[in-house]
């Protein structure tokens, strides 16, 4: 859900007399979490996402916005028209891919919106889900997390999910997404995703956050309490802020606010780039042990609405978190891992077979070499240490198709302020700053079309 607020020049006038707020953006819609995680202290001691990368994979980002210079790298959209990814393909001018760039590494702009993790740079991968001007039956994730992992991704971003139907597949994530996400991992990269913003209204789970070894993120409020609309799972991993939340629009000039789980995750993305930054020698595995290690607890077990716990990278960055602190989201995945590693040493291993014997054969004789067995005792161990992991997935499975994939499941509509922009999947969107209005601080310029 987002909101375009028109911000009138009584506002402007009257700037100067407001009390200052320790928080940027809007004074109305602030971004309340730099002062529930002291962003700005993280950045003073040098956290501040420089070095890593974070791949978005969405409806591609408009490269050419002000704030979002120097800081989105050249891509891959994976829709019919090609290219690099510095376009954002949504129909809707809110500009989902942009928005949620600029909520993660976004320069201060249009309304003091500024990125958690300024420092971070986007990689941006255009996939044709719905809502896109060039949307298809085949959206391309897995492809786009292999992409994204041979292409220099340490954190992969996907503020999207696509609900299972258990009476049409018989497996929670779809086996491509699967390998796809065992890649990337196995390359050192860290992935999050949308939980969904079905509240209480259903549990049907949704790809890619369902999958094995992604974070799956949920949403909270300024008090930390667990939105209304964010998805319940008993496979979620971590809540962060998903409710009034300011971004920029892919139109110069506008920016929303809004609620929901693509929120929450672009925030949770740029709060691990937060702690990658002050610790950089970190591997992926040890980043996330840290986090859950350090995450704000709701309670002493995994919990579906909060999963581990609320994410808190100032307390990531700060408390000292032991070299062998456990990481239950890994163990999950570790079985699958280990047999894929075991396979590949193996197959790496094998020798060809044994000549024949030279001595002269009479007709009708033969005599074959021997080959040697591939099931070599560490792929043996790897099946021993898959069929554990398997009991994850039976507990997953079952949980059918996905129906088209969108950013932002249709949410219970709140009375809103005049007058709301209704976008494809039937959420409800409003502007906090538009280029039409008066009080606008963004940049000029005409409100170009999607296929900028």
């Amino acid at each position: 859900m987002r909101r375009l607020l028109a911000v009138v020049a009584a506002l402007a006038t009257f700037a100067l007399a407001a009390p200052a707020l320790a928080a940027p953006g809007p004074s109305d819609v602030p971004e309340y979490w730099f002062d529930t995680w002291h962003v700005q202290q993280l950045w003073s001691q040098g956290a501040r996402g420089q070095g890593v990368t974070i791949a978005e994979i969405d409806t591609g980002v408009n490269a050419r916005l002000p704030a979002l210079a120097g800081k989105i790298l050249s891509g891959k959209d994976f829709g019919s028209a090609g290219g690099n990814g510095q376009i954002d393909r949504e129909t809707d001018d809110f500009g989902h891919g942009t928005a949620m760039a600029s909520i993660m590494v976004g320069a201060k702009g249009t309304a003091g919106i500024v990125g958690t993790a300024p420092d971070a740079k986007i990689l941006p991968i255009a996939v044709p889900v719905s809502g896109t001007t060039d949307a298809s039956q085949d959206d391309h994730i897995g492809e786009a997390i292999r992409w994204s992992a041979d292409h220099g991704a340490k954190i992969i971003s996907m503020s999207l999910g696509g609900a299972r139907d258990a009476s049409l597949d018989d497996v929670s994530c779809p086996a491509g997404e699967q390998s796809a996400i065992n890649y990337a991992i196995a390359k050192g990269a860290v992935l999050l995703a949308a939980s969904g913003n079905r509240g209480l209204q259903d549990n049907a789970v949704e790809a890619p956050g369902v999958c094995l070894g992604v974070i799956s993120v949920g949403a909270v409020d300024s008090a930390g309490k667990v939105a209304d609309f964010s998805s319940r799972h008993p496979y979620l991993s971590l809540t962060a802020p998903g409710v009034n939340i300011p971004s920029l629009s892919r139109v110069p000039g506008d920016a929303y606010h809004g609620d929901g789980t693509s929120q929450a995750t672009a925030i949770a993305s740029a709060a691990l780039a937060l702690v990658w930054s002050k610790y950089p020698t970190l591997t992926g595995r040890q980043l996330v042990a840290r986090v859950l290690a350090t995450a704000d607890q709701h309670g002493s077990t995994r919990s579906p609405a909060y999963g581990y716990g609320e994410v808190n990278p100032y307390r990531a960055v700060t408390v000292d978190v032991p070299a062998n602190a456990p990481n239950p989201l890994y163990q999950q995945i570790d079985p699958f891992l280990q047999r894929a590693a075991a396979l590949r040493q193996a197959s790496a291993a094998a020798t060809a077979p044994k000549p024949a014997a030279t001595r002269p054969l009479e007709a009708g004789e033969f005599e074959v070499g021997h080959a040697r067995g591939v099931i070599v005792p560490q792929v043996a161990s790897g099946v021993v240490l898959s069929a554990v992991g398997m009991l994850a997935l039976v507990a997953l499975a079952g949980l059918g198709r996905r129906r088209a994939r969108s950013r932002r499941p249709p949410l219970p509509q709140p009375p809103a302020p005049p007058p709301p922009t209704v976008d494809e999947s039937g959420a409800v969107w409003h502007e906090i700053l538009g280029a039409d209005h008066p009080g606008d601080q963004g940049v000029s310029g005409e409100r170009p079309g999607s296929e900028r």
